[in-house]
């Protein structure tokens, strides 16, 4: 479990695609208090680590992985929001995140707010209707607050904090981004789906 706060903005080494994709990140975190299988979100992606040294990680992901999220599209160089797992007594700065992707979205449109960037992005359809106004949804791993829902497109406001700290303030109309919907709307949608 993750909160969807982002600890580390780190950056694609290398990828190596294949019948099971291999992805070292550069951190900063201090990799020496990783264990191999530990759990970190990449983009909001959870990801085991399989190996690791002095300011890199490497993890492995299924074609499943590539299918459901944007990590066909990353490269080299490319920056990555990560989040180690949740720890039981850790403060729950953002909402509860499983690092399971439901989907992926598009970037429609960047516009300034203030002092923030206000995005709207497209959700698949088969996600909008779990998506509700003042709810919480995970955009590449960040948890974020939704300002309104209009069809199949909601809009979100992204503070300067959040712009620094995080890949979104490199975004750019257009891009792919990885949706989790809040937890509770998931199995609320599950119980009210017509029985089997």
């Amino acid at each position: 479990m993750f909160t969807g706060i982002i600890t580390d903005l780190g950056k694609v080494k290398t990828i190596s695609f294949g019948p099971t994709t291999r992805l070292e990140i550069a951190t900063a975190y201090d990799t020496g208090t990783i264990p191999l299988g530990a759990s970190i979100a990449c983009n909001g992606c959870c990801l085991s680590v399989v190996e690791k040294g002095p300011g890199w990680m490497a993890f492995e992901a299924s074609r499943e992985t590539l299918d459901k999220t944007t990590m066909a599209d990353w490269k080299a160089g490319l920056p990555i929001n990560l989040e180690r797992a949740l720890k039981l007594g850790d403060e729950l700065g953002g909402h509860l995140v499983s690092g399971h992707v439901d989907g992926v979205g598009r970037l429609v449109s960047i516009k300034p707010d203030g002092g923030s960037q206000r995005m709207v992005i497209e959700a698949p359809a088969e996600m909008a209707r779990m998506i509700a106004p003042k709810g919480s949804i995970v955009v590449d791993g960040i948890s974020l607050t939704v300002n309104e829902v209009d069809g199949t497109r909601f809009g979100v406001n992204i503070i300067p904090i959040t712009q620094t700290a995080t890949n979104l303030g490199q975004a750019r109309e257009g891009d792919r981004v990885n949706l989790e919907i809040d937890l509770i709307a998931r199995y609320v949608a599950r119980l009210l789906a017509p029985a089997l």
